[in-house]
């Protein structure tokens, strides 16, 4: 066999972690099962698995170390190092992969040392929309929304028996195991599958007289109202998840999650952009030319703001701190006033003879045409 540290490809002064790292990675990459009819792959898984008994073991490493592997043979009274059978191998793995790995390879290689323990069902998620208003929104908010969800039965305590848990029986075709193995032989040993218990459904117990309030389920439908702190800032369609709100679990299980959707409710001034408020503020043409102060609402009452002489359409004002807190800061957006300039659609006499008078001033001249004549201007200069 060769070196062992070249089995595992760690080196001379290698930590035990660094071995046990290195033995995972070579075990699980020439494991049988992903490497079906492989020789090659078979001898390399067992020669780590030799590598790892012996370096994984501070004594056995030392003698190594020192005499090597013939060293270890007269430690072991002229034995072979490493393992016995293919099955001493397999036994290996719940000690070095620990967890669901651990498991896998009992299952599978007939270990016998786990057995399975049943947790329930996950109670199923409950889905809410919540509106709320631009001003609940800034400012942040609680409310308390009511939910129809399923909670643990507490005359049968989850349990689906009447009488309780202390009520369920032992399931006789699994023998409270809550799964069914079948062993069978091959060359690398005892082949087990396994399945869940279609009598007890994996629990191990059996109901034999359903409760009467739940019919055996282990729960019941319950109207809940339940508080959900809203932070400042929130954003229409965000979802804020209140863990174990939902639907209570099956058998045990843990309850489900309640995922509250914000609707943000349309405003009756504002347009929201982010942590901005946009107001539409409609001006006459003489307050546009002139000049003047007007009054705006804002999210928490009203504001004046001055209009300079000589605005234009679509000209922006910004209000700052005056917008929307964002989400978990303590920044706040602005308000942005958008000048929109009100264009009557009726006049009377009186106004169209002061409009003709001003039509006439140089003051209101839109220069339409000589802008034209500039543009042919250029046009025709460009073409000879």
């Amino acid at each position: 066999m060769s070196d062992y540290y070249d089995v595992l490809g760690v080196s001379r002064n290698a930590s035990s972690d660094e071995i046990k790292k290195a033995y995972r990675k070579k075990a699980l990459e020439n494991h049988p099962d992903r490497n079906p009819d492989d020789q090659a792959a078979e001898t390399r898984f067992k020669e780590a698995a030799v590598a790892y008994e012996v370096l994984s073991d501070q004594k056995k490493r030392d003698i190594y170390d020192q005499y090597g592997e013939a060293g270890l043979k007269g430690a072991a009274g002229g034995g072979q190092p490493g393992f016995n059978s293919v099955n001493d191998i397999f036994s290996a793995f719940s000690d070095i992969f620990g967890g669901s790995q651990g498991g896998m390879f009992d299952d599978l290689f007939g270990g016998g040392r786990r057995q399975r323990r049943y947790q329930g069902e996950r109670g199923g998620d409950i889905h809410h929309q919540l509106e709320l208003t631009l001003e609940e929104i800034a400012e942040g908010t609680e409310k308390r929304v009511k939910v129809y969800r399923m909670t643990t039965c507490m005359a049968c305590e989850g349990s689906g028996a009447k009488g309780g848990p202390s009520a369920l029986k032992v399931c006789p075709a699994c023998n409270g195991s809550g799964e069914i193995r079948h062993v069978r032989n091959t060359p690398l040993g005892q082949m087990v599958s396994v399945t869940v218990c279609p009598q007890c459904q994996g629990m191990g117990k059996i109901i034999e007289e359903k409760c009467p309030e739940c019919r055996g389920t282990g729960r019941i439908d319950t109207e809940s109202s339940i508080k959900v702190k809203v932070p400042a800032g929130v954003e229409d369609q965000m979802v804020i998840n209140l863990r174990n709100q939902g639907h209570a679990g099956l058998r045990g299980g843990p309850p489900g999650d309640l995922r509250i959707e914000i609707r943000e409710k349309t405003h009756e001034h504002f347009i929201r952009r982010g942590s901005d408020l946009i107001y539409n503020l409609e001006i006459s043409f003489p307050d546009a030319a002139l000049g003047t102060e007007m009054e705006v609402p804002t999210l928490t009452g009203r504001a004046m703001v001055k209009i300079d002489p000589g605005t234009q359409p679509d000209k922006i004002l910004r209000m700052q701190g005056k917008g929307l807190q964002e989400l978990r800061t303590s920044r706040r957006g602005d308000q942005l006033i958008r000048i929109r300039i009100k264009t009557p659609t009726s006049l009377s006499d009186s106004d169209k003879k002061l409009l003709e008078q001003l039509k006439e001033s140089p003051t209101f001249s839109s220069n339409h045409s000589e802008m034209n004549t500039s543009f042919f201007s250029k046009v025709k200069g460009a073409f000879g």
